[in-house]
Protein backbone atom coordinates (compact mmCIF):
# COMPACT_ATOMS: atom_id res chain seq x y z
CA UNK A 1 0.00 0.00 0.00
CA UNK A 2 3.03 2.29 1.31
CA UNK A 3 4.47 1.54 -2.35
CA UNK A 4 1.32 2.46 -4.25
CA UNK A 5 0.83 5.83 -2.53
CA UNK A 6 4.39 6.51 -3.26
CA UNK A 7 4.21 5.69 -6.78
CA UNK A 8 1.20 7.95 -6.92
CA UNK A 9 2.77 10.83 -5.27
CA UNK A 10 5.63 10.68 -7.76
CA UNK A 11 3.31 10.84 -10.97
CA UNK A 12 2.09 14.00 -9.32
CA UNK A 13 5.29 15.74 -9.03
CA UNK A 14 6.28 14.60 -12.17
CA UNK A 15 3.04 16.03 -13.61
CA UNK A 16 3.66 19.24 -11.95
CA UNK A 17 7.24 19.66 -13.14
CA UNK A 18 6.01 19.09 -16.67
CA UNK A 19 3.26 21.40 -16.50
CA UNK A 20 5.81 24.29 -15.05
CA UNK A 21 8.18 23.27 -17.92
CA UNK A 22 5.56 23.43 -20.46
CA UNK A 23 4.12 27.12 -18.84
CA UNK A 24 7.90 28.93 -18.67
CA UNK A 25 8.24 27.27 -22.39
CA UNK A 26 4.91 29.13 -23.51
CA UNK A 27 5.65 32.37 -21.65
CA UNK A 28 9.53 32.80 -22.52
CA UNK A 29 7.43 31.82 -26.53
CA UNK A 30 5.16 34.52 -26.01
CA UNK A 31 7.90 36.77 -24.50
CA UNK A 32 9.95 36.71 -27.91
CA UNK A 33 6.99 37.11 -30.42
CA UNK A 34 5.86 40.14 -27.82
CA UNK A 35 9.21 41.59 -28.34
CA UNK A 36 9.92 41.08 -31.97
CA UNK A 37 6.54 42.70 -32.53
CA UNK A 38 7.75 45.71 -30.48
CA UNK A 39 10.93 45.45 -32.17
CA UNK A 40 9.07 45.76 -35.60
CA UNK A 41 6.92 48.39 -34.57
CA UNK A 42 9.99 50.75 -33.57
CA UNK A 43 12.09 49.86 -35.91
CA UNK A 44 8.69 51.25 -38.70
CA UNK A 45 8.28 54.16 -36.70
CA UNK A 46 11.99 55.41 -36.70
CA UNK A 47 11.80 54.66 -40.31
CA UNK A 48 8.95 56.63 -41.09
CA UNK A 49 10.22 59.54 -39.08
CA UNK A 50 13.58 59.66 -40.64
CA UNK A 51 11.42 60.01 -43.76
CA UNK A 52 9.64 62.47 -42.93
CA UNK A 53 12.29 64.31 -41.57
CA UNK A 54 14.13 64.11 -44.10
CA UNK A 55 11.47 65.34 -46.45
CA UNK A 56 10.67 68.52 -44.06
CA UNK A 57 14.05 69.50 -42.80
CA UNK A 58 16.51 70.11 -45.54
CA UNK A 59 20.02 70.99 -44.75
CA UNK A 60 22.13 69.36 -41.99
CA UNK A 61 19.61 67.30 -40.01
CA UNK A 62 17.48 66.22 -43.72
CA UNK A 63 21.30 64.91 -44.40
CA UNK A 64 21.85 63.04 -41.02
CA UNK A 65 18.18 61.64 -41.42
CA UNK A 66 19.32 60.23 -45.18
CA UNK A 67 22.55 58.78 -43.78
CA UNK A 68 20.63 56.64 -40.82
CA UNK A 69 18.34 55.78 -43.30
CA UNK A 70 20.15 54.58 -46.00
CA UNK A 71 22.62 52.54 -43.08
CA UNK A 72 19.24 51.21 -41.53
CA UNK A 73 17.98 49.40 -45.18
CA UNK A 74 21.53 48.23 -46.25
CA UNK A 75 22.03 46.48 -42.97
CA UNK A 76 18.62 45.51 -42.50
CA UNK A 77 18.62 43.85 -45.94
CA UNK A 78 21.71 41.93 -45.67
CA UNK A 79 20.97 40.31 -42.41
CA UNK A 80 17.42 38.80 -43.73
CA UNK A 81 19.86 37.30 -46.78
CA UNK A 82 21.71 35.82 -44.49
CA UNK A 83 19.93 34.57 -41.77
CA UNK A 84 17.38 33.12 -44.02
CA UNK A 85 19.95 31.25 -46.20
CA UNK A 86 21.47 30.18 -43.29
CA UNK A 87 19.40 27.26 -43.10
CA UNK A 88 19.75 25.61 -45.89
CA UNK A 89 23.24 26.51 -46.43
CA UNK A 90 25.57 25.91 -43.82
CA UNK A 91 28.36 27.28 -45.83
CA UNK A 92 26.59 31.01 -44.73
CA UNK A 93 28.01 30.84 -40.97
CA UNK A 94 30.95 32.41 -42.03
CA UNK A 95 29.61 35.04 -43.43
CA UNK A 96 26.97 35.78 -40.67
CA UNK A 97 30.11 35.64 -38.23
CA UNK A 98 31.29 38.36 -40.37
CA UNK A 99 28.16 40.24 -40.35
CA UNK A 100 27.72 40.58 -36.81
CA UNK A 101 31.14 42.24 -36.87
CA UNK A 102 30.34 44.93 -39.22
CA UNK A 103 26.62 45.34 -37.53
CA UNK A 104 28.75 46.30 -34.75
CA UNK A 105 30.44 49.00 -36.57
CA UNK A 106 26.95 50.06 -38.46
CA UNK A 107 25.67 50.43 -34.58
CA UNK A 108 28.21 52.44 -33.41
CA UNK A 109 27.63 54.96 -36.47
CA UNK A 110 24.13 54.86 -36.24
CA UNK A 111 24.50 55.90 -32.56
CA UNK A 112 26.79 58.84 -33.88
CA UNK A 113 24.47 59.77 -36.26
CA UNK A 114 22.26 59.78 -33.78
CA UNK A 115 23.50 62.00 -31.07
CA UNK A 116 24.47 64.75 -33.87
CA UNK A 117 20.84 65.01 -34.96
CA UNK A 118 20.30 66.62 -31.23
CA UNK A 119 23.63 68.68 -31.44
CA UNK A 120 23.09 72.54 -31.91
CA UNK A 121 25.86 73.33 -33.47
CA UNK A 122 25.11 72.99 -37.50
CA UNK A 123 28.98 74.08 -38.51
CA UNK A 124 30.68 71.29 -36.31
CA UNK A 125 27.84 68.95 -38.07
CA UNK A 126 28.93 69.86 -41.31
CA UNK A 127 32.24 69.89 -40.74
CA UNK A 128 31.93 66.19 -39.49
CA UNK A 129 29.19 64.77 -42.32
CA UNK A 130 32.08 64.09 -45.07
CA UNK A 131 34.25 61.66 -42.36
CA UNK A 132 30.47 60.35 -42.04
CA UNK A 133 29.55 59.58 -45.69
CA UNK A 134 32.81 57.57 -46.14
CA UNK A 135 32.08 55.54 -42.83
CA UNK A 136 28.70 55.06 -44.23
CA UNK A 137 29.84 54.03 -47.47
CA UNK A 138 32.36 51.45 -46.35
CA UNK A 139 29.92 49.73 -44.52
CA UNK A 140 27.08 49.54 -46.95
CA UNK A 141 29.43 48.42 -49.62
CA UNK A 142 30.76 45.67 -46.83
CA UNK A 143 26.98 44.40 -46.54
CA UNK A 144 26.35 44.52 -49.93
CA UNK A 145 29.10 42.53 -50.79
CA UNK A 146 27.78 39.90 -48.38
CA UNK A 147 24.39 40.42 -49.59
CA UNK A 148 25.00 40.06 -53.19
CA UNK A 149 27.29 37.01 -52.54
CA UNK A 150 25.04 35.03 -50.84
CA UNK A 151 22.50 35.74 -53.34
CA UNK A 152 24.46 34.33 -56.47
CA UNK A 153 25.49 31.41 -53.91
CA UNK A 154 21.61 31.11 -53.98
CA UNK A 155 21.35 30.81 -57.41
CA UNK A 156 23.77 29.36 -58.66
CA UNK A 157 22.52 26.43 -56.62
CA UNK A 158 18.97 26.69 -57.96
CA UNK A 159 20.57 27.04 -61.53
CA UNK A 160 22.69 24.05 -61.19
CA UNK A 161 19.55 22.07 -59.68
CA UNK A 162 17.41 23.01 -62.10
CA UNK A 163 19.96 21.63 -64.77
CA UNK A 164 19.89 18.53 -63.21
CA UNK A 165 16.37 18.16 -63.00
CA UNK A 166 16.15 19.24 -66.24
CA UNK A 167 18.22 16.05 -67.73
CA UNK A 168 16.12 13.61 -65.84
CA UNK A 169 13.15 14.69 -67.24
CA UNK A 170 14.51 14.94 -70.65
CA UNK A 171 15.38 10.73 -69.95
CA UNK A 172 12.06 10.57 -68.29
CA UNK A 173 10.88 11.65 -71.37
CA UNK A 174 12.33 9.60 -74.07
CA UNK A 175 11.61 6.68 -72.37
CA UNK A 176 7.88 7.68 -72.13
CA UNK A 177 8.28 7.96 -76.05
CA UNK A 178 9.97 4.32 -76.57
CA UNK A 179 7.23 2.98 -77.55
CA UNK A 180 8.60 0.98 -80.96
CA UNK A 181 8.83 -2.90 -80.65
CA UNK A 182 11.98 -4.43 -81.12
CA UNK A 183 11.31 -6.51 -84.36
CA UNK A 184 12.51 -9.80 -84.31
CA UNK A 185 10.98 -13.59 -85.59
CA UNK A 186 9.49 -13.90 -82.05
CA UNK A 187 7.61 -11.42 -82.17
CA UNK A 188 3.75 -12.04 -83.07
CA UNK A 189 2.78 -8.09 -83.70
CA UNK A 190 5.61 -7.70 -86.34
CA UNK A 191 4.27 -7.09 -90.17
CA UNK A 192 4.04 -10.12 -92.57
CA UNK A 193 7.68 -10.67 -94.38
CA UNK A 194 6.97 -9.36 -98.32
CA UNK A 195 7.48 -12.44 -100.63
CA UNK A 196 6.33 -14.81 -98.40
CA UNK A 197 3.38 -16.77 -99.34
CA UNK A 198 -0.23 -15.87 -97.58
CA UNK A 199 -2.84 -18.34 -96.75
CA UNK A 200 -5.93 -17.74 -99.10
CA UNK A 201 -8.30 -18.66 -96.60
CA UNK A 202 -10.02 -22.38 -95.41
CA UNK A 203 -10.92 -25.02 -98.12
CA UNK A 204 -13.80 -26.65 -98.68
CA UNK A 205 -13.78 -29.78 -97.18
CA UNK A 206 -14.75 -32.91 -99.48
CA UNK A 207 -18.24 -33.60 -100.55
CA UNK A 208 -19.82 -35.91 -98.31
CA UNK A 209 -21.48 -38.97 -99.84
CA UNK A 210 -25.62 -40.02 -99.54
CA UNK A 211 -25.30 -41.38 -96.67
CA UNK A 212 -22.55 -39.42 -94.92
CA UNK A 213 -23.34 -35.99 -92.41
CA UNK A 214 -21.44 -33.27 -93.46
CA UNK A 215 -18.51 -32.41 -90.95
CA UNK A 216 -17.31 -29.10 -91.18
CA UNK A 217 -13.87 -28.82 -91.71
CA UNK A 218 -11.38 -26.17 -89.49
CA UNK A 219 -12.14 -22.74 -89.82
CA UNK A 220 -15.52 -23.34 -91.54
CA UNK A 221 -18.74 -22.35 -89.84
CA UNK A 222 -21.74 -25.16 -89.51
CA UNK A 223 -24.56 -23.30 -90.54
CA UNK A 224 -25.79 -19.63 -91.60
CA UNK A 225 -26.15 -18.16 -94.65
CA UNK A 226 -23.70 -19.04 -97.96
CA UNK A 227 -20.88 -15.88 -98.28
CA UNK A 228 -21.01 -14.40 -101.27
CA UNK A 229 -16.97 -15.12 -102.14
CA UNK A 230 -13.85 -16.30 -100.88
CA UNK A 231 -11.56 -14.12 -99.43
CA UNK A 232 -8.94 -13.60 -102.02
CA UNK A 233 -4.82 -13.26 -100.50
CA UNK A 234 -5.18 -9.48 -100.30
CA UNK A 235 -8.16 -9.96 -97.53
CA UNK A 236 -6.49 -13.10 -95.26
CA UNK A 237 -2.81 -10.65 -95.23
CA UNK A 238 -5.53 -7.72 -93.90
CA UNK A 239 -7.01 -10.07 -91.59
CA UNK A 240 -3.91 -12.02 -90.59
CA UNK A 241 -0.79 -9.76 -88.33
CA UNK A 242 1.21 -13.05 -87.96
CA UNK A 243 3.08 -15.48 -90.33
CA UNK A 244 0.74 -16.82 -92.68
CA UNK A 245 -0.35 -20.70 -91.44
CA UNK A 246 -0.29 -22.98 -93.78
CA UNK A 247 -3.74 -24.49 -95.86
CA UNK A 248 -5.65 -26.63 -93.49
CA UNK A 249 -6.29 -30.15 -94.72
CA UNK A 250 -10.12 -31.37 -95.64
CA UNK A 251 -11.14 -33.59 -93.27
CA UNK A 252 -13.31 -36.44 -94.46
CA UNK A 253 -16.52 -36.95 -92.81
CA UNK A 254 -17.12 -39.60 -90.33
CA UNK A 255 -19.46 -42.50 -90.16
CA UNK A 256 -22.14 -41.65 -88.30
CA UNK A 257 -22.27 -45.08 -86.88
CA UNK A 258 -19.17 -44.85 -85.23
CA UNK A 259 -19.23 -41.16 -84.30
CA UNK A 260 -19.54 -40.76 -80.52
CA UNK A 261 -23.06 -39.19 -79.63
CA UNK A 262 -23.70 -36.56 -77.18
CA UNK A 263 -26.52 -35.05 -75.40
CA UNK A 264 -27.08 -32.35 -77.44
CA UNK A 265 -27.14 -33.93 -80.93
CA UNK A 266 -29.83 -35.12 -82.20
CA UNK A 267 -30.50 -39.02 -83.09
CA UNK A 268 -29.36 -40.62 -86.87
CA UNK A 269 -32.16 -41.17 -89.22
CA UNK A 270 -32.81 -44.84 -88.96
CA UNK A 271 -33.16 -44.32 -93.15
CA UNK A 272 -29.66 -42.84 -92.94
CA UNK A 273 -28.37 -45.86 -90.69
CA UNK A 274 -30.08 -48.58 -93.25
CA UNK A 275 -28.49 -46.69 -96.08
Amino acid sequence: MEAAVAIVGLLFVLFVLAGVFVTVKAVKAAKRGVDRTVAHARRTVEDTTLRARQLAQPGVVGELAQLRLSLRTSMRATQEVLYGGSPDDASLSEAIGLFERLSAHGHELDDELKRLEREPDRATIGTRLPDLRERLERITHSAESLRWAARDRARKFADDDLASLSDQIDVESGALRHWTRVEDATDPLRDPVPGRPESTGPSRPESAGPGETKTPGRGQATDGPARSGAAGPSDAAARSWGPAPEDPPAITARDPRTQPSYPWQKAPRTEDTTR
